[in-house]
C-alpha cells in the first residue's frame, strides 16, 4: 500500500481574510485532482471560511486544527 504524499503547504501566516483562501484557490487551480493542500493561517477566520468554500466548491476537508495559534486546514482536490 502506498503512503499518502505529503500535503502541499500554502503558508499564508500573516495574511488576513480572504488572503489564505485566495492562496488555496490559486494552488488548487495548478495541481491535479487528488492533491492535498495544507493551508497555514494565523487568521482565525480561515478555520471557518476555508471549510465553507471547500464544501461549496466540491472538494474534501481532510483536517481543520489549531496548533500554537496557527490554523492548519487540509483540503483534498476532488475535481
Amino acid at each position: 500500500m502506498q503512503a499518502e504524499p505529503e500535503p502541499k503547504v500554502v503558508d499564508a501566516r500573516g495574511s488576513y481574510c480572504p488572503g489564505p483562501l485566495m492562496e488555496l484557490i490559486k494552488g488548487i487551480r495548478q495541481e491535479p485532482v487528488g492533491t492535498v493542500f495544507e493551508v497555514w493561517s494565523s487568521d482565525r477566520g480561515s478555520a471557518k471560511d476555508i471549510p465553507e468554500w471547500v464544501k461549496r466548491a466540491g472538494h474534501e476537508l481532510v483536517k481543520n486544527v489549531e496548533e500554537d495559534g496557527i490554523f492548519k486546514v487540509q483540503v483534498k482536490k476532488m475535481k
